[in-house]
């Protein structure tokens, strides 16, 4: 299998700090494959120097392949751009900052020769994250697993070992509103797990915030589950019933002993509730018609400017 090849798939944002830093490190790994590679490095419409630092180690290493965005697109659009830019029999996605070890894609390789075409690194401690991470984590992975059909495998990023046939799988997807952890396991196919710990980033700072870990939570749940739309039905059928009852109550009650003076505050206090209510409902509504008008333009999930 030495005449095949690997494909090492990074997105790149602002990470100067980290260009040769990653390539360095990803050499020391693949030169004891004995196998050809390349490393397809996307630059995500950086505004430092990292694409003149990925220049710099290209000339220095003719198995780098640079694909430049034409601006920035956001990671998941950036991996596609990767994984639809590589060669190889074998892909592996990773991220920029070294905290997923470069080191186990020996252990995917042993996996892939075993007959795997799927091998996943799970974290099996995330204590270089923050407490609220941790927390927030666990509960999107939860809540994510009840609510939709496809489960994501928890603790489980992008990097992985996939082959050129779940590649191929990846590909008949067309939305371009992208949850890679839920399309990757989507697909299916045999797979392996190998178990980890995860380190702290080796140079710069990480890209994500509350808020884009936030919509990217919400993107995980409305590309794969419709039951939130299906819950505001049964949630309103309940108060429905609720205020049928008191209704009926009210009804009963002053026909028994008599019209009772109004209550001003249970009145303000019931219709600040159901106008909550109704917001609420509106808004998941909103959130599922927007992701649809997105995919009604077919937009293209990415647009190359070059690849060097």
């Amino acid at each position: 299998m030495n005449h095949q090849l690997i494909s090492i798939v990074c997105p790149f944002f602002n990470e100067q700090e980290m260009v040769s830093i990653f390539i360095n490190e990803i050499y020391k790994i693949l030169n004891q494959t004995h196998k050809s590679f390349e490393i397809v490095c996307v630059n995500d419409g950086s505004t430092d120097s990292t694409l003149e630092q990925l220049l710099l180690e290209k000339k220095k290493r003719k198995e780098i392949k640079i694909v430049n965005l034409s601006r920035n697109f956001g990671k998941e659009a950036a991996l596609t751009a990767g994984l639809d830019s590589s060669k190889g029999d074998v892909i592996i996605p990773i991220d920029a900052d070294l905290q997923d070890p470069p080191e186990l894609m020996l252990r995917f390789l042993e996996y892939w020769e075993k007959g795997y075409e799927v091998v996943l690194a799970k974290r099996n401690d995330r204590s270089s994250d923050s407490l609220s991470k941790r927390i927030t984590a666990k509960m999107f992975y939860k809540v994510h697993n009840i609510i939709s059909t496809t489960k994501v495998p928890e603790n489980v990023g992008d990097y992985r070992l996939i082959t050129r046939k779940v590649l191929q799988s990846l590909q008949k997807l067309p939305e371009s509103q992208r949850f890679m952890k839920g399309l990757f396991a989507w697909v299916g196919y045999k797979t392996a797990i190998v178990e980890y710990r995860r380190d702290e980033r080796k140079a710069g700072c990480t890209k994500f915030n509350g808020w884009k870990l936030w919509n990217f939570a919400l993107d995980g749940i409305t590309s794969f589950s419709t039951i939130l739309l299906s819950f505001w039905l049964y949630l309103g059928a309940a108060i429905a019933s609720v205020a049928f009852i008191y209704g009926s109550f009210i009804v009963i009650k002053t026909l028994v002993l008599g019209v009772d003076v109004p209550g001003y505050a249970s009145l303000l206090t019931i219709i600040l509730f159901m106008g909550g209510i109704q917001i609420i409902g509106i808004g998941v509504l909103g959130e599922y018609i927007g992701r649809l008008y997105i995919e009604s333009k077919g937009r293209p999930i990415y647009i190359i400017d070059e690849i060097l």
